[in-house]
């Protein structure tokens, strides 16, 4: 309760008595004054004034007790007028103790309890949910919060009374006097209606999706031409069908791509389902062709709470390239900052074509052409692949006219064959191998700044060559993440490729320029083809071996690639140690620790025990943790059934389906191996894996 109208009428009569004395002083003041102009007339001047304050004086005692009354009738008025209007008040009120208990509740209060005449001396916490004694303001003045009570939504402000002015008007015998202070008043604005019309509103906010057909010319490959609109119909069929079912309009723009328009509420149920459709679709294979050999797939870019139609559009654009450049066969969502994926369970399918091969190859000699220097990086911790790939472009600038450099900073065991074998190659001596630092002073707006086999910026050899030129390629066959090169001229991702060598003998064999590699350059390409699919054993596909082919033909060989991948005693060692020390988590997920003593590169001979791990008969999935430099870093591996890149996504990492990684800093190998198992049992029970 506001009680302004009693302040005012003491301040008022405080003002009104001083103003009386200064009045007096004044007078005084003039007297004085009177004095220096004549004897006479001050003396005069000072009866007048003893006569006036005698009278003021005499005055004030007898008209004092009934002013006082006044004001004291003025104040009950008052307070009876502010109670009068606190039980009216449409909105529930109350007053509490320190202890919460109800003291006072006007008609409105009482009308939302079901036993109003005990309300007195009861508990708050025992007649309203979600108030309780340990919410309420005691060192503040005002809090404010959200509650259910009888299916009605309510917002409630709880205020404390801390001047004797607030609680002047009722009248509580019971409560001690240094207990006034400490009163609450409790407010209570029913919002049920307002919720209902606030979830309306967010209900049917528009969400704007896009939808593509990953293998449309794939799979219709092999049946005949009668057939193909059969197949197309029943796979239209089935969207729209799902769609519908979810008051949700999809239309065909194009013969493989589809736009989608839907409320809020219905996006929901989509979550919910957590995009239910993905195998709604790859299950349709019985229903269609029996001549068909590939399994349709799709791929969704949804964007939601972008704040207009085009900022939704937009980030489905987004959300749609990103799905298909992590190997489609996904759904992804950008709702509001944040991205989430959803599928993704199957290997990307192989591209018979190699128009895009071409199309990137043209690109990248244009752009080449454009600039007079190339520098070459790949990801932290330099592999076969990484270097390989760099080594493959190096060879295209060369045959070019271009300057070249290969950015390396820390190297391992593994790779100082590799390096060594370009020790005395002329074309790669007086400074191509560059350190970071020396990369930096090399960049200019004249050079061309090649990122391979990785398109994280945070995993870079160097990030800060990322922001000193604006003239970026990025040629990558890792699954995009959420982090991402995103200012680069030129960006070719494959996730179907084996490897990053792989995708770079593709581009060599296109190039505007004739390309010859030396021995040594074979040897690297043809390496990181090796190191990324164990040997021929993973990820293979009919381009992957004719890229080898053509490795082979230009001097690659074999046997000098296999002495580079030999290991010394103690990395082998510590791979017995580790698939010893296996764990099975739900008897498929295999779950082990690398010791990194005695190791050069702890991380390395840990993802060869991965996959070691993977020969187990019933392991679906392999796990080994390694602590290196205060990071743990996992090396995930699987053959086909788990979608290892979802795990380590959840974990702050990356990859490939089969292939993937993450790394923990901060944490000892116990809480990183409790962290990984909880974050399985969670993708497990869910679903999600």
């Amino acid at each position: 309760m506001n009680d302004s109208g009693g302040q005012f009428s003491r301040s008022q009569l405080a003002a009104y008595t001083r103003f009386l004395l200064g009045l007096t002083l004044l007078l005084v003041a003039v007297n004085i004054w009177v004095y220096t102009l004549g004897f006479y007339g001050g003396l005069a001047m000072t009866f007048g004034i003893i006569a006036y304050i005698v009278i003021i004086v005499i005055y004030y005692f007898v008209k004092r007790k009934s002013a006082l009354q006044a004001l004291v009738d003025f104040a009950a008025s008052y307070s009876s007028l502010s109670v009068y209007q606190m039980e009216r008040f449409d909105f529930p009120y109350s007053i509490l103790d320190r202890t919460g208990r109800i003291l006072w509740f006007n008609p409105a209060f009482a009308a939302i309890t079901e036993d109003a005449p005990k309300l007195k001396k009861e508990l708050i916490s025992e007649v309203i949910n979600g108030i309780t004694l340990d919410i309420l303001p005691h060192h503040g003045t005002e809090i404010s919060l959200e509650i259910s009570h009888h299916d009605r939504q309510y917002r409630v402000y709880i205020r404390l009374l801390a001047d004797y002015g607030d609680v002047q008007a009722f009248d509580f015998p019971d409560v001690p006097a240094e207990d006034l202070a400490h009163l609450f008043a409790v407010s209570m604005f029913d919002t049920t209606e307002l919720q209902l019309y606030k979830t309306r509103y967010e209900n049917e906010t528009a969400v704007m999706g896009l939808l593509y057909l990953d293998n449309y010319e794939e799979t219709l490959e092999g049946i005949e031409e009668v057939e193909r609109s059969i197949v197309t119909a029943v796979i239209d069929r089935k969207l729209t069908e799902y769609f519908n079912g979810l008051d949700a309009v999809i239309r065909k723009f194009e013969r493989d791509k589809f736009i989608i328009f839907m409320r809020n509420g219905s996006f929901a149920k989509l979550m919910d389902s957590r995009f239910q459709i993905l195998e709604v679709i790859k299950n349709l294979k019985p229903e269609l062709s029996k001549g068909m050999t590939n399994v349709p797939t799709i791929s969704i870019g949804i964007g939601v709470n972008q704040g207009s139609y085009m900022g939704n559009f937009e980030a489905a654009r987004m959300c749609i390239e990103l799905a298909l450049g992590r190997g489609g066969d996904q759904a992804a969502v950008k709702d509001g900052d944040g991205i989430r994926y959803f599928g993704g369970k199957s290997q990307a399918t192989e591209k018979s074509s190699r128009v895009k091969s071409r199309v990137k190859a043209h690109a990248l000699f244009e752009i080449l052409s454009n600039y007079d220097r190339l520098v070459c990086m790949g990801h932290r911790n330099i592999d076969a692949d990484a270097f390989g790939a760099a080594v493959g472009i190096c060879a295209a600038a060369r045959a070019m006219g271009k300057r070249f450099h290969i950015v390396v900073d820390n190297t391992t065991s593994a790779m100082k064959p590799l390096l060594e074998s370009f020790a005395e190659d002329p074309d790669y001596m007086n400074g191509v191998i560059v350190s970071p630092e020396q990369s930096l002073e090399l960049v200019d707006e004249r050079t061309v700044l090649l990122v391979v086999d990785t398109t994280n910026p945070e995993y870079t050899e160097c990030d800060r060559l990322l922001e000193k030129t604006k003239n970026i390629v990025v040629l990558d066959h890792h699954r995009r993440g959420s982090k991402d090169i995103s200012n680069s001229v030129l960006s070719y991702i494959e996730p179907y490729a084996s490897s990053t060598c792989e995708m770079v003998v593709e581009i060599l064999q296109y190039f505007d320029t004739t390309v010859k590699l030396t021995a040594a350059e074979a040897d690297a390409l043809y390496s990181g083809i090796i190191l990324d699919t164990n040997n021929f054993l993973q990820k293979t596909g009919v381009r992957t071996f004719e890229a080898a082919a053509y490795l082979r033909r230009s001097g690659a060989d074999a046997t000098r690639v296999r002495k580079m991948f030999r290991e010394n005693l103690n990395d082998y060692l510590a791979k017995g140690e580790t698939i010893k020390n296996v764990k099975l988590l739900r008897a498929s997920y295999a779950i082990s620790v690398c010791p990194a003593t005695g190791l050069e590169n702890p991380a390395v001979v840990g993802a060869q025990a991965a996959n070691e791990l993977l020969n187990i008969v019933g392991v679906k999935a392999s796990f080994v943790l390694t602590k290196y430099q205060d990071v743990v870093y996992i090396s995930a591996r699987a053959i086909d059934e788990v979608n290892v890149q979802l795990v380590m996504e959840r974990m702050g990492g990356g990859g490939h389906l089969s292939i993937a990684g993450a790394q923990l800093k901060g944490v000892s190998l116990e809480e990183a191996v409790d962290r990984l198992s909880e974050t399985l049992e969670q993708m497990l029970d869910g679903g999600e894996i």
